[in-house]
C-alpha cells in the first residue's frame, strides 16, 4: 500500500529531496548552522546516503504507533488494530535494522510523534528527542558521531531569542513556513501549550518563503496554532496591521495560493474585518478556499472550564455556542470553511457531558455553517497536561459518543458533497481528482448504515472489523469488493 499513500519523493543524484517536510529541513538548517555536515533524505534513499560514510540517522515521526487523534479514531470506528502509520513505521525500523548491522551508526528520532516512543522505545532506536532542536539536538548529534554516551529519552529545552531559530535553506513541502510557535491559551489536552508563545518577523518569514519560491513553490502554506494570534501581544486582541501586512508582503512576492492550518473562533468574532481583508488579499474563492483546524471541543460545562477555560477568552463557557456560529458565519462570509475538531472521552467526562456537546453540535447545524465537525478521542500526549491519562478505547468512550458521531457524519457528508468541486480542485492530478469526486458522488453517500450500526451497539459493532488486514491481498481485495458493492448499490 505504500506505492499508493506514500510514493517515492524525488531527489538529486545524492540522495537529497528536492522537498521536505518543514520540520526535518528546520532541523537540516539548525545542525548546518552548527557545522554539521546533513542530509535530508526518504526512507527509500536512506541505505544508499548511509553508504556514504553517515554516522548519525535522524527520523522526522508524527505518528509512529498510530495513535495521534485521528489515526485513533479511525482505528477504533473500524475495530482497533495498527494504522498505516504505524505499520509503515515498523517496516522503517526493520529496515533501520538491517543497516545497522551493516554499518556503525546511532538513530536518533524526533518530531510531534516522538512522545508515543518515550516509554517503550524500539531496541533499534538509539534516542529519543522530545522537543524543539535548536538547542541541545545539535550537541546529542556530535555526541553520538564522537561515540559519547546520551540518554535514552532526551528532553530539550526551548530557544528564547530569535537568533537561535535559523531559516530553512532549503524547499519545504507544500510551501510551508511557521509564523508562530506555541499557544498562550493553555488548554490541558494540547501538547503545544508549554512552548513560549512567538510570533516570528515579516523579514524572517518571508526569507523562508524566498527558499521556496526558488525551487518552484508558489503557494504558501503557514504553519500556526492560531492565525488570528500573529503580532498579538495577549488574547485581548487581534494585530489586524501585522496580519494583514504579512497578507500584503506575501502576495507582493509573488505567492498564488495562501493557506493556513489552524484558527481559534473568538479571535475571528474581535476581528471579522481582519477576515475579509486577508480573504480579499488572498483571493479565496469558491474554487480557491482554505479550511483550518478549529478547535470546537465540547459543549459541555463542566469539561470546558476545567480542560480549556481559555478557549472562548475574553468570553467564557456562557458565550461559546453563539461564538462559535457567529464566528463560522464571519468565516464562511470570506470563503473560509472550518474542520471544527471536538476532544470526547476525558476520564471524568459522562453521557450527560456528551448530551451537551450534542445540544452545541445541533445548534450549531441549525444555523447550516458550511463546516465540518470531527469528534475526536482526547489523547494524553507526551507534552500535555493530561499525558497520564489512558489512551482511549470502545469500552471507555461514553455511550453517547456513537450517537455524536453518527449526528456529525450525516452533516459533514452534506458539506463534502457541497463543497465537491472545491475539496478537487486543490489537486493539480487529474485521476486523483476524478477518484476523489467518484468516492464523494458514489461510496460516501452509502455508507451511513455503517455509523448507524456504530449508533445502535454503542460502538460494538467495529470489532468485527478487527482482524482485516488491508497489508495483505485478501485484504485489499476485500476493501476494493466493498467500495463497489457501495458505489452500486444506488442509482442515485
Amino acid at each position: 500500500m505504500d506505492k499508493i499513500f506514500t510514493p517515492p519523493e524525488k531527489t538529486d543524484r545524492d540522495g537529497r529531496a528536492i522537498f521536505a517536510p518543514y520540520p526535518l529541513r528546520k532541523v537540516e538548517a539548525i545542525l548546518a548552522s552548527h557545522g554539521l555536515s546533513v542530509i535530508v533524505t526518504p526512507p527509500e534513499k536512506l541505505e544508499k546516503v548511509v553508504s556514504k560514510g553517515a554516522k548519525v540517522i535522524g527520523i522526522n515521526t508524527h505518528d509512529p504507533l498510530g495513535i495521534e487523534p485521528v489515526s485513533m479514531k479511525l482505528s477504533i470506528i473500524f475495530g482497533g488494530g495498527k494504522t498505516w502509520t504505524a505499520k509503515f513505521f515498523e517496516e522503517l525500523g526493520e529496515k533501520i535494522k538491517k543497516i545497522k548491522s551493516k554499518y556503525d551508526i546511532k538513530v536518533v528520532v524526533g518530531g510531534a510523534g516522538a512522545w508515543q516512543l518515550e516509554k517503550e522505545p524500539p531496541e533499534w532506536i538509539d534516542v529519543v528527542f522530545i522537543g524543539h532542536a535548536e538547542i541541545d539536538f545539535p550537541e546529542i548529534v556530535k555526541k553520538l558521531e564522537e561515540g559519547e554516551k546520551v540518554p535514552r529519552v532526551v528532553r530539550a529545552r526551548y530557544p528564547k531569542k530569535l537568533s537561535e531559530i535559523p531559516t530553512i535553506v532549503n524547499a519545504a513541502r507544500g510551501g510551508e513556513v511557521q509564523i508562530t510557535r506555541g499557544c498562550p491559551r493553555g488548554c490541558w489536552f494540547c501538547s503545544v501549550t508549554p512552548d513560549t508563545f512567538i510570533s516570528f518577523p515579516i523579514d524572517y518569514i518571508m526569507k523562508e518563503v524566498e527558499v521556496n519560491m526558488k525551487a518552484g513553490i508558489k503557494d504558501v502554506s503557514l504553519i500556526t496554532d492560531d492565525m488570528m494570534l500573529y503580532g498579538a501581544k495577549s488574547l485581548r486582541e487581534v494585530n489586524h496591521d501585522a496580519i494583514i501586512r504579512l497578507y500584503t508582503e506575501l502576495k507582493k512576492a509573488g505567492v498564488d495560493y495562501i493557506n493556513f492550518a489552524h484558527i481559534s473562533a473568538s479571535p475571528v468574532k474581535l476581528s471579522p474585518r481582519t477576515i475579509k481583508e486577508m480573504s480579499e488579499i488572498a483571493g479565496w474563492n469558491e474554487e480557491k478556499a482554505v479550511s483550518p483546524v478549529v478547535g470546537l471541543e465540547t459543549g459541555s460545562e463542566k469539561i470546558f472550564n476545567k480542560y480549556m477555560k481559555m478557549k472562548a477568552f475574553p468570553w467564557g463557557y456562557n458565550n461559546w455556542k453563539d461564538l462559535i456560529v457567529e464566528a463560522t458565519a464571519i468565516m464562511n462570509d470570506s470563503y473560509i470553511y472550518p474542520c471544527y475538531t471536538m476532544t470526547i472521552g476525558y476520564p471524568d467526562e459522562t453521557d450527560e457531558d456528551v448530551e451537551q456537546s450534542i445540544k452545541l453540535v445541533e445548534y450549531i447545524i441549525d444555523h447550516e455553517p458550511i463546516a465540518w465537525i470531527f469528534p475526536l478521542p482526547v489523547i494524553p500526549m507526551g507534552t500535555s497536561k493530561i499525558r497520564d491519562n489512558p489512551l482511549p478505547a470502545i469500552e471507555r468512550l461514553p455511550s453517547r459518543y456513537w450517537d455524536l458521531l453518527y449526528i456529525t457524519w450525516k452533516y459533514d457528508l452534506q458539506i463534502t458533497r457541497k463543497l465537491s468541486k472545491t475539496i478537487t480542485a486543490t489537486s493539480k492530478n487529474k485521476l486523483i481528482r476524478s477518484l476523489a469526486m467518484y468516492l464523494i458522488d458514489k461510496v460516501f453517500n452509502n455508507v451511513e448504515w455503517y455509523f448507524e450500526q456504530l449508533k445502535e451497539s454503542k460502538g460494538k459493532s467495529a470489532l468485527s472489523y478487527k482482524d482485516l488486514n488491508l497489508n495483505t491481498t485478501y485484504g485489499v481485495m476485500w476493501a476494493v469488493t466493498q467500495l463497489f458493492k457501495l458505489a452500486f448499490s444506488s442509482s442515485s
